[in-house]
């Protein structure tokens, strides 16, 4: 199982909008993330609105790709991507580099 751990930043004039949309994610993007691999997925976000994202999947570019072939990834991610910065023109799912483990304690 690979552990993937990400950053992003969200904006922080969103912050309250953005923690309230987490409270309601659509049942079928859940359903998306469960069947596409994404397992044990967590977002936290700090104040200043640092989100660090975790999940566990067998192969992240797999789960990834998977993600990129729904149709509701892209709704969600078109409504998501306001929320963020630096982006650069990237959606947010492309923005997520993986952070490299350099300790686990099994």
């Amino acid at each position: 199982m690979q552990r993937v751990c990400f950053l992003l930043k969200v904006r922080a004039d969103r912050l309250d909008e953005y923690r309230e949309r987490h409270t309601t994610v659509w049942p079928e993007m859940q359903e998306a993330l469960s069947a596409t691999g994404w397992h044990n997925y967590s977002l936290f976000l700090r104040e200043d609105g640092l989100l660090v994202g975790y999940l566990e999947t067998e192969d992240f570019a797999a789960a990834q790709a998977g993600m990129e072939a729904t149709g509701v990834n892209a709704r969600w991610q078109a409504e998501m991507a306001p929320f963020f910065e630096a982006l650069d023109g990237a959606r947010p799912d492309e923005a997520m580099k993986p952070l490299t483990e350099v300790f686990h304690l099994a």
